[in-house]
């Protein structure tokens, strides 16, 4: 269950990408993320009051705080990538995150980085260059596509921080919680801008975020359910479904097609990460 769980998560967190790229098209990626997190809080508060209104630790409030501004970060590199590059792409280029959460569970909670861990670097580098070599190769990449890639690679860094915490999260609250006091503390974090930034979006675009808001609630409640009853390094895996589906939804939505290296390139940062879970599983 917690695997179908987490299968679920990352198909709904597909669907909600895809909703969003066509939101942030319209209206820009600030007013996006801004009101699909706005509307997340409203649709989790009612289930946060059902569930007995449940106050965070101050464990779990810190690491909340923490995740929401990870979270911010991610969010808006990504989906600022995400909007000049293919959906496919933008989500092969960011499975390098969990390569790169190896070193930051390393830094941050002192575990040792083995030999593994480097060969699973490294296959992870060669895949970003094949990906990136095909398009270069074919003259495809426009100047603001480059700057995509590069949003999303950094935002790649913010979600290995993210995957940290995020089991750390989940054993500390609730779905619910997490899904209310992340939406909210996202929402909080995005309303300090609002006076300069925001644009009132058209009815199309408006449907678009209360549709992403719903799927992104939806996958964190699986997520957080998931994650808590799993180790992380048998859910890692599961993320590389995101490919497939990122891949059908950006041929459906926005007519994007699949080129060769990418799907070269994101094959070797799959094998990357699964040496590197099997790095985790001999180490534990």
């Amino acid at each position: 269950m917690p695997v179908l769980a987490v299968v679920a998560g990352i198909a709904t967190f597909s669907m909600m990408d895809a909703t969003i790229k066509g939101a942030s098209l319209a209206v820009g990626v600030y007013t996006a993320l801004l009101l699909r997190n706005l509307f997340g809080t409203l649709m989790t508060f009612p289930l946060w009051l059902a569930a007995g209104r449940p106050k965070p630790t101050r464990a779990a409030l810190a690491v909340h705080m923490q995740r929401a501004a990870i979270t911010s970060a991610m969010a808006a590199l990504f989906f600022y990538g995400l909007a000049r590059i293919p959906m496919a792409e933008g989500i092969a280029l960011s499975f390098v995150s969990p390569i790169i959460a190896l070193y930051f569970a390393a830094l941050l909670l002192g575990e040792t980085i083995r030999p593994q861990a480097v060969i699973a670097s490294l296959l992870g580098v060669v895949g970003v260059v094949v990906i990136l070599a095909g398009k270069l190769g074919g003259g495809a990449y426009s100047d603001q596509a480059l700057t995509g890639t590069v949003a999303v690679l950094l935002s790649s860094l913010f979600y290995a921080v993210n995957l940290v915490l995020q089991r750390k999260q989940a054993l500390l609250a609730k779905p619910v919680e997490v899904a209310m006091f992340q939406n909210l503390g996202v929402t909080l974090i995005f309303l300090v801008f609002s006076p300069w930034l925001t644009v009132v979006p058209d009815p199309r675009s408006l449907g678009f975020i209360v549709a992403g808001a719903a799927l992104a609630t939806s996958a964190l409640l699986f997520l957080s359910w998931g994650y808590a009853r799993a180790e992380t390094q048998v859910l890692l895996p599961i993320e590389y479904t995101g490919f497939l589906w990122a891949a059908l939804l950006g041929w459906l939505m926005f007519g994007e097609r699949l080129g060769i290296a990418t799907v070269a390139g994101t094959l070797l940062i799959v094998v990357g990460c699964w040496i590197g879970a099997r790095n985790a599983t001999q180490a534990s």
